[in-house]
């Protein structure tokens, strides 16, 4: 069952809106996502919250301009996501520019697993670092900063993960979630934490006259890279974020981009001209994580460092090689996973549900937890076989539960089932021994069932009412498309009542409906459809834009249909 909801605009505020010169249609649409002022959508560059409010920022500068002073060797050691793809990127573009002495190092997730292990600093150490830089990891690697401080290695932690209750004892450590940092923007990605890092850094060498003889950096064709990772790691999209993701969305659009970043567009069939954050999302950010889940993220990360179109190319049609690879695995495992689901009747029931096959791939299970929690709307975890006799899980969640605190829970009510977790509210891994699996789903089931209250198992969708049949065109597909959402901002779905005039599936799961509205006639989709509407129906829908053969018409992306009216 689903709960259709209608998102509140005061009317108030929508007028006030209209007043300052915003379209009505979007007026709407933002007062009812709580903008009450127009100045809240200017996403310039001046508006960011500056560098110096992010606890440490100035610190890790500092450290970072006196090894570049020092010539010492620097090594980035990022996370194998698109995150931390980029946020590599971003360090080692800004950092050369600098002219530092820098390389990087990412773990491999099937034998290294994730952050900064000890076993990944070894393998550091091998470089004969002065410095180690972590990027989207670090918060909670203990071990691996102790490690670091055996080989002589002074360490930087720069991540945006939720910390544990005992820090490493880093040199230092940049996070706004870290005690004690009243950073505004707490749900910053991975990238944007480096990039606000080297504005940082510019700004210390800056005062230290370092440029009197050296051109100075313009890191602004560096936000390309974190609008994808920022889009890609699904993080809200408070203001800050999409400043940021709209300055990088606005370079892409001029042509201003890295070489690999136009090659994953070229590869995909996609034209950066009309980039959107949907874009990011949904083609490039899958292909560039395709690398992390399948093979080697060095090849994603070498995608977006090499400046040589034709070397990007071919790197971003290997990974459009991989991301075709991945579907076919993740379809194949998503079908196992509801057999699983339908022979097991008490466990569809639970109010968290934990997966695992001898044969699942350790890479896709994210996405196949995802994939499970959208259909059965509970939180999911899916574990796939790791070396040496453990299983490696990764959750996702639905609001009501915050993962990480459920994971936090499961571990002090059962000392040393969890080999180790980390994560956020709505996504968050774990590991554990294989032979404690069984133990491990039973409690994450009992503390899900604690957390969660009944209505948090019913799914609700929010949509924005009606939309005026004259809105239903071409212009106002457009209108939207250009505006900046995700998550915790959400793009607009509309909800309305259609004569259904026409209707077929194609490839025997996708319905494709002609529908009229009074005097409105609109062509729409719904993938992987389960109801066949009557002669009346009501959709929840995206208004989008198809194009075929170079022709561009409005149509409506159904996320939800009711039966015959």
């Amino acid at each position: 069952m689903t709960n259709i909801t209608t998102r509140s605009a005061p009317q108030r505020v929508v007028w006030q809106l209209e007043q300052q010169g915003l379209h009505p249609l979007l007026a709407r649409l933002y007062a009812a996502r709580g903008i009450k002022d127009k100045s809240e959508l200017d996403y310039e560059l001046k508006s960011l919250i500056p560098p110096t409010a992010l606890t440490n920022a100035t610190a890790a500068a500092q450290l970072l301009a006196d090894a570049i002073e020092a010539e010492a060797k620097m090594l980035i050691i990022g996370d194998y996501d698109c995150d931390g793809a980029t946020a590599t990127a971003v360090g080692m573009r800004a950092l050369k520019s600098l002219g530092a002495d820098v390389d990087f190092l990412l773990p491999d997730r099937f034998k290294l697993g994730y952050g900064l292990s000890p076993e990944i600093v070894d393998v550091a150490a091998q470089h004969s670092p002065d410095l180690i830089i972590t990027v989207d990891n670090g918060i909670a690697s203990l071990e691996g900063v102790a490690r670091a401080q055996q080989h002589g290695i002074a360490t930087l932690i720069t991540d945006h993960h939720l910390p544990a209750k005992t820090l490493p004892e880093a040199d230092c450590i940049v996070n706004p979630n870290q005690p004690g940092c009243d950073f505004p923007s707490k749900c910053i990605a991975g990238v944007g934490v480096m990039f606000y890092v080297m504005l940082a850094l510019r700004a210390e060498l800056r005062e230290r006259g370092y440029f009197a003889e050296r051109p100075e950096p313009n890191f602004a064709n560096l936000l390309d890279l974190v609008a994808l990772g920022t889009v890609a790691d699904v993080v809200k999209l408070d203001r800050n974020n999409r400043i940021l993701v709209s300055q990088g969305l606005k370079r892409m659009r001029a042509g201003q981009m890295q070489a690999g970043i136009a090659a994953l567009f070229k590869a995909a069939g996609r034209d950066p001209k009309k980039a959107t954050a949907m874009d990011l999302g949904f083609i490039l950010g899958p292909r560039l994580n395709a690398a992390g889940r399948l093979a080697d993220m060095r090849l994603g990360v070498e995608c977006l460092l090499t400046d040589d179109p034709s070397r990007a190319l071919q790197i971003a049609q290997e990974l459009d090689t991989l991301n075709r690879e991945r579907r076919e695995i993740e379809s194949g495992m998503q079908e196992q996973a509801l057999v699983l689901l339908d022979s097991l009747d008490a466990n569809e029931a639970s109010p968290g549900i934990a997966l695992f096959d001898e044969s699942w791939h350790e890479g896709v299970v994210g996405i196949l937890a995802s994939r499970i929690k959208d259909k059965l709307h509970r939180p999911v975890f899916a574990f796939a076989p790791g070396e040496g006799g453990i299983v490696k899980g990764s959750g996702r969640s639905i609001p009501g539960l915050h993962l990480r605190d459920a994971l936090d829970l499961v571990a002090k009510r059962a000392p040393g089932l969890l080999i180790r977790f980390g994560g956020h509210a709505m996504a968050a891994g774990a590991t554990v021994n294989a032979e404690n699996f069984e133990k491990f789903k039973s409690l994450f089931a009992e503390v899900a069932g604690e957390l969660l209250a009944p209505a948090d198992l019913t799914r609700t969708l929010e949509t924005d009412g009606n939309l005026e049949g004259s809105y239903i065109s071409l212009a106002t597909a457009h209108l939207l498309e250009n505006e900046i959402w995700g998550q915790g901002f959400p793009a607009p779905l509309f909800m309305d009542d259609f004569e259904v005039e026409q209707q077929r599936v194609l490839k025997d799961k996708h319905l494709k409906l002609r529908l009229r509205k009074g005097d409105t006639r609109i062509d729409a989709i719904q993938f992987n459809f389960s109801t066949q509407p009557g002669p009346r129906t009501r959709l929840a829908y995206r208004l989008t834009i198809n194009e075929y053969m170079g022709v561009e018409s409005p149509q409506l992306m159904v996320e939800h249909l009711d039966g015959a009216k």
